[in-house]
């Protein structure tokens, strides 16, 4: 599988140690930085993981900062990835089975290396159900996701977030 991995300098020394231990199991990885502990803002790793597997040049991506949190919210404002924050293998797997989740997002001060690799093999190990009540709902999400692109695009400054985002 082709994996793209980032993170920011938080979540540095996670993927320092996924890198490799994705390698080991014959996945082709692309990793967009942090190339370092030095400070980086985790929106433009996540914006240049995300740009990458929309364009097909990676089949699932991994994103590691401290808590995951800031790296699952920038990777969500992105139309088409669906990212969910994960540190237990029933998440991982789930949210691929059930929600098509191509982006897993990690905390570095939240997990530890070995829980770490027990949750990136039941991510990349899960596939997205056949069941038609699972692919309804996602076709939903994705109807919202266009609907709200189209909405922002309309009227930018009529979205509440965008408001609080300049004060």
């Amino acid at each position: 599988m082709r994996i793209v991995i980032g993170g920011d300098h938080a979540g540095y020394p996670l993927k320092q140690q996924i890198v490799p231990f994705l390698q080991t199991l014959d996945h082709e990885v692309h990793d967009c930085g942090a190339h370092s502990a030095e400070p980086v803002d985790f929106p433009d790793i996540a914006s240049e993981l995300c740009g990458l597997l929309l364009q097909g040049k990676a089949d699932r991506g991994i994103m590691c900062c401290g808590s995951g949190v800031g790296a699952a919210i920038a990777a969500n404002k992105v139309p088409g990835i669906r990212a969910a924050l994960c540190h237990d293998t029933y998440c991982a797997r789930q949210c691929v089975e059930h929600d098509n989740v191509n982006v897993l997002c990690m905390g570095h001060w939240v997990v530890g290396i070995k829980i770490a690799q027990d949750v990136v093999t039941a991510y990349l190990g899960a596939t997205f159900s056949d069941d038609p009540d699972v692919r309804r709902r996602v076709a939903k999400l994705t109807a919202m996701e266009q609907q709200a692109a189209q909405r922002f695009a309309q009227a930018p400054e009529a979205t509440s977030a965008a408001k609080n985002d300049r004060r």
